[in-house]
C-alpha cells in the first residue's frame, strides 16, 4: 500500500503551477468531478469540457493550469476563451486533502498575473452563492458581481462576476 501524507497548515510544501500537457487531461478531469459531485452535479457542458479538455478549451484558445505537489497533480483551473481579450476563469479545483493550504488562492494570485501579461481586457466567471469562501476570494481580488444572461452555460449557476483588468498602455 502507498504511503498517505496528511498535510496542514504547519506542513511545509513546495507547490509549482504548471501548463497543461495531454498527460494530465485526466487530473483535470478527476479534480474538477470530484468538487462537482461534492456540492452540485456534473452537468452535460461539464461533460464536455473535461472529457475533451485539449478539444474543448486548449484548441479554441483556452488555458488549462495544474498545481502540483511532489509530482502529483492537486489542484487545476482553466481560462476559456470567449471572445478578443475575455476569458472565462473556470474549472477550478483543489484536491480534498490538500484545501485548507490557501493553494486556490495561490493559484489565484498565480491566474491573476498571467491575465494581465497576456494583456486580456476582462475575466469572468460563473458561481454559487452558496460557495461563500470561493465568493469571498473573487471579490477579495476585484470581481464585481454582473447580471446573469438568459441562456446561462451551467445550471447551477446563480451568480456571474467580470474583473476588468488594466491593460498597459504604449505610448
Amino acid at each position: 500500500m502507498g504511503k498517505t501524507r496528511k498535510y496542514d497548515r504547519r506542513t511545509l510544501i513546495t507547490m509549482e503551477i504548471i501548463p497543461f500537457e495531454s498527460k494530465y487531461a485526466s487530473d483535470f478531469k478527476r479534480l474538477n468531478e470530484a468538487w462537482l459531485e461534492q456540492y452540485f452535479v456534473v452537468e452535460p457542458y461539464d461533460s464536455e469540457l473535461l472529457s475533451r479538455c485539449e478539444e474543448s478549451i486548449i484548441k479554441p484558445g483556452g488555458f488549462i493550469f495544474f498545481v502540483r505537489i511532489e509530482e502529483q497533480i492537486v489542484g487545476t483551473a482553466a481560462f476559456i476563451y470567449k471572445s478578443e481579450g475575455i476569458y472565462e476563469l473556470g474549472k477550478m479545483a483543489v484536491d480534498p486533502a490538500f484545501q485548507g493550504l490557501k493553494l486556490g488562492q495561490q493559484l489565484m494570485q498565480y491566474l491573476l498575473d498571467f491575465a494581465k501579461q497576456q494583456q486580456w481586457s476582462k475575466l469572468i466567471l460563473y458561481s454559487n452563492t452558496v460557495l461563500e469562501n470561493a465568493i469571498y476570494i473573487y471579490r477579495k481580488v476585484g470581481f464585481k458581481t454582473i447580471p446573469l444572461e438568459k441562456n446561462l452555460p451551467y445550471n447551477r449557476s446563480n451568480i456571474k462576476m467580470e474583473l476588468e483588468l488594466e491593460r498597459s498602455h504604449e505610448n
